[in-house]
């Protein structure tokens, strides 16, 4: 302990005695430290907010839509259109082990929804219960969304979008009251939370009015599904989950299951992938740009030392004539290298702090999220930060603890 309070004191000492070098030294360090923490910071924060954009429409989501053969198949040619309906969806759900949850959804386009004289021509969907899972659709506090009463009894109740709730109602209460859908009066028993959308089929669900699939079935006289979407047990199994779907629709409708314009499926799933693989490659370019930053002051840190071991030649050479060793001395200057990097990366991490503090007020959220300092960055800078002390405290060091006695004293 003594000999740590004894090295600490004249680090202490030398960083007094060279106040300009020793702010050149740290100050690499800490620019270093700030341009790999906010880097790192920015590229999860983007991440972050890219996911959740897309995840507006749903976590690993498949929306199937029927389409047109365009290969001969079995003695039918091609331009054959395909129609789904909700047995398909009960087969898919029966014969597919991959497919977690599934729900058809029925859908007609402008039609007139009306609350005394405010009237909106959008979107009516009709669907299952599970359909808000899967689409993360969540009802304000007080309300809900469809259930499984509401399907067995056709009930013409309605969850509605935000967007729609503020046309018809404003500022006013929705839930329980009654609207008209198309002429028919509905009861709204929820109104959708506000949720990031960025990406959407049909129209974005704040736009949206939800009723049960068997109330749209039996008011609109429909019998062919819009779509189907479904979710998979296993995200990574997904194209092999989408293949086995096409397989069992092929089979049903005597169409070649490698003709994706028949059944056309847009995988959430597959931009997950793509998402994860590039901002891999992001983080990891935005780090080794801060790596180098940090290591030109690392580099700094080395000379410095370097400078240090030479001044103090004569100090070396008398406590290796009184009894220190090789390593006692090489600890000493490695334990001083690292006082320097800690004191440096502590300033300069309290900078990123603040910096990304500062972000979170700036109307960037939406369009490239804000920086975050997850355990990951912190980590990553961590073991940047350690290697660098490492590097720049060995070397010098070394040299420190190999000079000769004799030659010390002689200098």
């Amino acid at each position: 302990m003594d000999a740590l309070r004894t090295i600490l004191w004249e680090f202490l000492s030398d960083l007094r005695a060279q106040k300009l070098r020793t702010f050149l030294t740290i100050f690499g360090i800490v620019w270093g430290t700030v341009a790999i923490v906010v880097l790192l910071a920015f590229g999860t924060g983007f991440k972050h907010q890219t996911n959740a954009n897309m995840h507006g429409i749903g976590e690993g989501v498949a929306i199937m839509f029927p389409g047109s053969t365009t290969r001969a198949f079995e003695g039918f040619g091609i331009g054959r259109p395909i129609s789904l309906v909700e047995e398909d969806a009960r087969i898919i759900a029966k014969e597919v082990d991959g497919v977690d949850r599934i729900s058809p959804e029925y859908s007609y386009g402008d039609v007139q929804v009306r609350l005394g004289e405010n009237i909106i021509n959008t979107l009516v969907a009709g669907v299952y219960p599970v359909y808000a899972g899967i689409r993360n659709i969540n009802p304000q506090a007080g309300g809900r969304f469809i259930d499984d009463v509401d399907m067995q009894d056709r009930k013409r109740v309605a969850l509605i979008g935000d967007a729609v709730k503020d046309l018809l109602f404003g500022e006013g209460e929705a839930i329980g009251k009654l609207i008209t859908v198309g002429g028919i009066p509905f009861t709204v028993v929820g109104v959708m939370q506000k949720k990031t959308q960025p990406s959407s089929y049909n129209r974005r669900d704040m736009d949206r009015v939800f009723i049960p699939a068997s109330t749209f079935a039996s008011v609109f006289g429909e019998a062919h599904l819009r779509n189907i979407v479904y979710t998979h047990k296993d995200p990574s199994q997904s194209e092999a989950v989408n293949d086995q779907v096409r397989s069992v629709l092929g089979k049903r409708y005597r169409f070649d299951p490698a003709d994706h314009d028949a059944i056309w499926i847009w995988d959430t799933s597959e931009f997950d992938k793509f998402s994860f693989n590039l901002f891999l490659g992001i983080n990891i370019f935005m780090g080794l740009i801060g790596s180098f930053t940090l290591a030109v002051g690392g580099i700094g840190v080395a000379n410095i030392m370097y400078i240090v071991v030479q001044e103090r030649i004569r100090e070396i050479g008398i406590k290796r004539a009184v009894g220190a060793t090789k390593g006692g001395i090489l600890f000493q200057f490695f334990l001083e290298t690292f006082f320097i990097v800690a004191l440096g990366s502590t300033i300069g991490f309290l900078i990123a702090l603040g910096i990304t503090q500062v972000m979170q007020y700036l109307p960037i959220k939406e369009y490239v999220g804000t920086p975050e300092i997850s355990i990951g960055v912190a980590l990553a800078t961590v073991g940047v930060l350690s290697v660098v002390a490492l590097a720049a405290g060995f070397f010098p060091a070394r040299r420190a603890a190999n000079l000769s006695v004799v030659d010390c004293l002689r200098t």
